[in-house]
């Protein structure tokens, strides 16, 4: 079945460049011309993925992306004109799952977003599939659910989180440095920055703290990182 993406865009130069793109390789597109379309459309009838833009008038990506994971995980993947750092790590700590600076590549665009896709409905590519439960402590994965939970309490996880976690949990004694992470829960064909993988464990961090788990995943400092205890 043929996945489908929102892409909200102010620019409708860009929405098209990316839907040609999309459609090219097989994919259903709608279109948004702002924030707040983008977030009405996506109530109404939601899609596998959205391309946020950040910078939108009505509502901006971010904003929008806030609004989203009150109800919804879909995979989110920003748009921005400027390649700012507080702008990809505030993205990305939000809930963001990847992050584009324009001028882009449509080719490298639908790569990316092939790679998201293939994390919310796949174990990532190093992993042999699993059909049970992975236990660690109090921390429990259903890899063929998609979930996650400490001390019975479930916790949401965007697709990349829930790969980077899903890695560190088939391998607990394993310090993982910041390129494994890399090449594992992105597949391999997308290189992000060390920032951006620091966001990612931070977040994954935040979500167990409000469970009660303080301490998931542990630094390594001049390494990487590990599973903790989860007791």
């Amino acid at each position: 079945m043929n996945k489908h993406i929102l892409i909200a865009d102010d620019d409708p130069h860009i929405r098209d460049v990316i839907s040609f793109a999309l459609e090219k390789a097989n994919m259903q597109v709608t279109q948004a011309e702002d924030g707040r379309q983008a977030l009405e459309l996506f109530r109404t009838h939601p899609t596998d993925l959205i391309v946020l833009d950040i910078n939108m008038p009505e509502l901006d990506g971010l904003e929008v992306c806030r609004e989203i994971r009150k109800f919804s995980e879909a995979p989110i993947l920003f748009l921005s004109s400027r390649d700012d750092e507080i702008d990809r790590i505030l993205g990305l700590e939000i809930g963001g799952d990847d992050y584009v600076t324009k001028p882009f590549s449509p080719r490298e665009l639908v790569a990316r977003i092939n790679v998201i896709l293939k994390r919310t409905q796949a174990l990532p590519r190093a992993a042999e599939p699993a059909a049970g439960e992975l236990r660690h402590g109090r921390l429990s994965i259903q890899p063929e659910q998609h979930s996650a939970s400490w001390n019975a309490q479930a916790i949401s996880l965007t697709a990349t989180e829930f790969a980077m976690l899903q890695m560190f949990v088939r391998q607990p004694a394993r310090v993982f440095s910041r390129d494994s992470i890399m090449n594992s829960a992105y597949d391999g064909n997308v290189y992000v920055s060390d920032r951006t993988i620091d966001s990612h464990i931070r977040h994954i961090r935040q979500k167990f703290a409000e469970t009660g788990c303080d301490n998931v995943i542990e630094t390594v400092h001049g390494v990487g990182y590990k599973l903790a205890s989860c007791q």
